[in-house]
């Protein structure tokens, strides 16, 4: 089970930097 975890923390992680990445993108694009 903890292994299932660590790969839902490790899902989460990701999709948090791509959000990241993208609002650098469209920062960058509107200024």
């Amino acid at each position: 089970m903890a292994s299932v975890v660590k790969k839902r923390r490790k899902k989460i992680a990701r999709h948090k930097y791509r959000k990241r990445l993208k609002r650098d993108r469209w920062k960058k694009r509107h200024k």
